[in-house]
């Protein structure tokens, strides 16, 4: 249980980090192609009110505030599984189980980045290609498919961040 906690607790970090990354990406496109920050949450919103919400260019605390929560409450969702699967705290205890392990190797950055794009390639397809319509993020209402790119890698870079920190904190202790 303990354990599920501390997964619980690196996937809020870790999702809140790609929640304002995904929202500031996704608010710089909307801006450059449609000049409207607001556009690309207000069209997340689309879950809970229909598409008109997607047609909304001006901030709103029914449009904007609820599509940024249900993009917040998304990528807690995704980092959940990030952690779960490839945190660091969860490979270090699965690695203290390998009778072969010695050492933690040497430390990588392109690791957890590796790991959150296949994380954020994973949500894209099962986002896009499996879900109903009715649940996909809203983005791509929105704004281009190059600018969704953009919003799934950096969903991928949060969901990395943490990791990533910690393995350059690991780095200069070695030093």
């Amino acid at each position: 249980m303990e354990n599920n906690r501390g997964i619980l607790k690196r996937a809020v970090i870790s999702g809140t980090v790609s929640s304002f990354a995904t929202a500031g990406v996704a608010s710089f496109a909307g801006k450059h192609e449609n000049g409207s920050y607001a556009a690309p949450l207000n069209a997340t919103s689309h879950i809970i009110w229909g598409e008109e919400a997607a047609y909304h260019d001006r901030p709103s605390l029914k449009y904007t505030l609820t599509g940024f929560l249900l993009n917040h409450a998304s990528t807690i969702f995704w980092a959940s599984f990030y952690e779960k699967l490839f945190g660091r705290h969860g490979t270090r205890q699965r690695m203290r189980t390998l009778p072969f392990t010695v050492s933690p190797g040497p430390v990588s950055l392109v690791k957890p980045v590796c790991r959150g794009a296949a994380v954020a390639a994973a949500a894209y397809i099962i986002d896009y290609h499996l879900i109903p319509k009715r649940f996909t993020p809203g983005f791509e209402k929105r704004v281009s498919g190059k600018s969704l790119t953009a919003i799934f890698a950096a969903l991928a870079v949060g969901l990395a961040a943490r990791d990533m920190i910690d393995a350059g904190v690991e780095f200069h202790k070695r030093r």
